[in-house]
């Protein structure tokens, strides 16, 4: 494994944590939207479901992991394979009785977005975590690369 293969590797975590950061901030600006464009409803929570790339697989114990690092290993690291709406049925909305609210039903209950703020910021958390732990393994395979250069001087 070179060294620009272990910078295109975290910078494909930078890339997908971003994303996932992206879609976390929507989900909390959006935590009392009771009616969407369309008129479908409340807004309904997004999550974001990573894939690895293809040629990053960490299936085989220690030496296939080594044997596929020391072949061709391009194109490792991760993506998002789809940004997904969870719907009523995986995480209920949040029934309040409002019944002067525009969007009340005949009850007078409001359907009000399934969206945790503390599962949220849990998640933003963990997202900043993993974005800042890919910007130091760049950080320090920049710093190894310039070390490798200077031994040559």
């Amino acid at each position: 494994m070179s060294f620009l293969d272990g910078i295109d590797i975290s910078a494909s975590g930078l890339t997908a944590q971003r994303l996932r950061l992206d879609t976390i901030a929507n989900n909390l600006a959006n935590a009392e939207t009771t009616r969407v464009a369309g008129g479908r409803g409340p807004y309904r929570r997004q999550v974001v479901i990573f894939e690895s790339r293809p040629g990053s697989s960490v299936t085989g114990g220690f030496a296939g992991v080594l044997q596929r690092s020391m072949a061709a290993n391009s194109g490792a690291g991760v993506r998002v394979k789809a940004i997904r709406s969870l719907d009523d049925q995986e995480s209920p909305f949040k029934r309040v009785y409002e019944p002067g609210h525009p969007d009340a039903d005949e009850q007078g209950y409001v359907a009000y977005p399934n969206v945790n703020v503390v599962e949220e910021m849990v998640n933003m958390i963990s997202a900043t975590r993993s974005y800042e732990a890919n910007a130091k393994v760049i950080e320090a395979t920049r710093a190894m690369a310039e070390r490798a250069l200077s031994i040559g001087r």
